[in-house]
């Protein structure tokens, strides 16, 4: 499967330089490129791009009025940002964007970031695959998987298990394989060392139905496990990356405002 991509940096060198980084991967086809952020969002418009390669500082509108612009689309491209300011990398968790690139480009760190938007649309069609039914005209209903009335009802028992959607079944996941939880495009999901599973629980639902001794809110998107953290990487303006342990070595960011929670509760 080849996603579709456009590139949209003001500077033509840069352009070259991704798209040639680009050229290497079996799942990513460039089919279009824009200088600024008016021209991405008219070729935006006019064809489905899956993946978004962006310098968030543009000319005329910026790269964050243009994801903005974007929200009013029934179909999105997945963002990734590619830019030479940490800053604006930062900035990138706050939009929802995939990932976020420092220039110059690093191989590893492009692949799996192209290697998350994939996942991203696999598992779109998975959740496609789930809406077999609707409960009103042009809404899907999601088949096999506890409504959230469900599981606020008074019969309701709490246990260290989460139900998650996987290929069209529900599985149990125990919260010692729970690495973290996020929401991405609306949806909430739940990372183990292997999977990324669809839950139908809010991030806020999530916090309060798991031990929270263990689990701890490190930014409005994020829920993480502390006990799968290995590295502690300080980041921008008093920030944090937590990467946890399972085998991509994800990154887990720390908001400002949860930072000093957090030097609190681990100690340093």
């Amino acid at each position: 499967m080849k996603l579709k991509a456009l590139i949209v940096d003001d500077d033509y060198p840069a352009r070259q330089e991704l798209r040639l980084a680009l050229s290497n991967s079996s799942n990513i086809e460039v089919i279009g490129e824009a200088t600024n952020a008016h021209e991405a969002l008219e070729l935006i418009k006019a064809l489905k791009y899956q993946v978004l390669f962006l310098d968030l500082a543009k000319p005329g509108i910026s790269g964050m009025e243009l994801i903005k612009n974007l929200q009013d689309l029934q179909i999105q491209p997945h963002i990734i940002v590619v830019t030479t300011c940490e800053e604006y990398a930062f900035s990138a968790f706050e939009v929802n964007a995939v990932d976020y690139l420092l220039k110059p480009v690093d191989p590893a760190r492009l692949k799996r970031a192209i290697n998350k938007v994939t996942k991203l649309v696999q598992n779109a069609a998975i959740l496609a695959e789930l809406a077999a039914t609707t409960d009103s005209p042009g809404r899907p209903v999601r088949k096999n998987m506890p409504k959230p009335a469900q599981q606020k009802s008074s019969n309701y028992i709490k246990i260290d298990r989460i139900p998650a959607g996987k290929q069209g079944k529900i599985v149990l996941v125990t919260e010692s394989d729970i690495f973290y939880a996020f929401t991405e495009h609306d949806y909430v999901y739940i990372k183990t060392d292997n999977d990324k599973l669809f839950t139908r629980f809010t991030l806020k639902e999530l916090e309060a139905r798991l031990n929270q001794q263990i689990f701890f809110r490190t930014h409005r998107c994020y829920l993480v496990n502390l006990h799968k953290v290995k590295e502690i990487v300080p980041f921008f303006n008093g920030t944090y990356n937590l990467i946890v342990e399972d085998k991509e070595g994800s990154e887990v960011p720390v908001s400002r405002a949860q930072a000093k929670k957090l030097r609190k509760i681990l100690g340093f």
